[in-house]
């Protein structure tokens, strides 16, 4: 399926980032990359060429609002993930979807298709 959709990983948390890149691949789904800093997830969000993101909120302390409006701005869909009540995400962002952590498949598989309009 050379014409799957890729997702960025945006996630500080290695074992969860493998975890996720198993999901994406049983879901059909192929890993753009996984970029675990705020700078580095940016750095992806502008490059683009990929179709959606999965952005944790909290990176090493940091919010990832940088890299949600850079997504808003390039048009590219994504899904905050998040470990708790306590992400308070910001007005501009709090229609976008969410997914709480753990995360299960189902979970994940819904939210991509919701974005993704599969």
């Amino acid at each position: 399926m050379s014409d799957a959709k890729s997702i960025l990983v945006v996630e500080d948390e290695a074992m969860i980032g493998m975890m996720l890149e198993d999901y994406l691949d049983a879901l059909g789904y192929r890993l753009h990359a996984v970029a675990a800093t705020v700078d580095e997830a940016c750095a992806h969000a502008r490059e683009g060429g990929f179709d959606a993101a999965l952005l944790d909120c909290n990176l090493q302390g940091e919010k990832s609002w940088p890299v949600a409006d850079i997504l808003a701005q390039a048009d590219i869909p994504f899904i905050f993930a998040t470990g708790g009540m306590a992400d308070d995400l910001p007005t501009g962002h709090a229609d976008r979807p969410t997914l709480a952590k753990p995360f299960t498949i189902g979970a994940v598989e819904r939210a991509l298709g919701k974005v993704l309009g599969a």
